[in-house]
């Protein structure tokens, strides 16, 4: 994966087109993305058991067809606005909230972009299943805490960086069990907890939770657990501050990301 030329080139057009290909079937909820929708009540439950997200304004930064995006707006927040950089796939987005009466608006920006005009304007900022895709996953999670208010929540979710992600999350989920197209993910590019929590106390932000998410193939279903040893899911608080803040929007690291060699 290319390393972004600056913070507003933060993406690889390889994943974009990938998901691009495959935008027409977000919404079959039996289709390619039927993981999605069957953990999305999982997902949506959990964040709104560290924040309600009723009448609060929240940002998705890499939205896609807008599963989760949709189930915020449909969990009562006051506006939900989604971001991400696949056009197909936004425009599959924008299709399908037509024929809903929720309130939303999507963009096609990448984080570090979307914050030169709208910093610290959000309570609540999630960005699931996106950090895996982007070559510097640290400069998104600076701008995401850029992008929330301070107080807000921020929220993240990626794939273990270990043998056992490898077996499950490639391996079984890819090629024995096909939940997902073949290629969906590539090993060297998922994040540890570790490394998750490293940039985002670098960027702002504290620790406040973490619970992992795993399927058991022979119900057909997703739980939330402890073990966070493949898929997981991880919450953040930006610290309220009493006087001004550091308006920047330069990301916190100058230095390119470089990910740690393979587990």
């Amino acid at each position: 994966m290319a390393t972004p030329n600056s913070a507003t080139e933060n993406l690889d057009p390889d994943e974009i087109q990938k998901f691009d290909a495959l935008a027409e079937r977000w919404w079959d909820p039996n289709g390619d993305f039927r993981p999605l929708h069957q953990i999305n009540p999982l997902r949506l439950n959990w964040i709104e058991s560290k924040v309600p997200v009723v009448n609060k304004n929240v940002l998705d930064v890499g939205c896609g067809g807008g599963i989760l995006t949709e189930g915020l707006a449909q969990r009562g927040a006051a506006q939900v606005t989604g971001i991400d950089m696949a056009t197909k796939a936004l425009n599959v987005a924008k299709k399908h909230i037509e024929s809903s009466q929720w309130q939303v608006q999507y963009t096609e920006s990448t984080a570090e972009q979307w914050r030169e005009e709208h910093a610290e304007q959000y309570d609540v900022v999630t960005c699931l299943e996106m950090l895996e895709h982007v070559p510097d996953p640290a400069g998104t999670i600076a701008a995401c805490t850029d992008l929330v208010k301070p107080g807000g929540d921020v929220f993240f979710s990626t794939i273990n960086r270990n043998p056992k992600s490898f077996l499950f999350a490639i391996v079984g989920a890819e090629h024995i069990l096909k939940l997902l197209p073949k290629g969906t993910h590539q090993y060297e590019y998922f994040i540890r907890p570790s490394e998750l929590a490293s940039w985002a106390r670098t960027a702002g932000l504290e620790e406040r939770d973490i619970i992992g998410l795993t399927y058991n193939p022979i119900t057909k279903r997703y739980k939330l657990k402890p073990d966070v040893q493949v898929n997981y899911i991880m919450h953040f608080k930006k610290p309220q501050v009493t006087q001004s803040t550091n308006t920047n929007t330069e990301p916190n690291n100058t230095e390119p990301n470089n990910r740690e060699p393979n587990a």
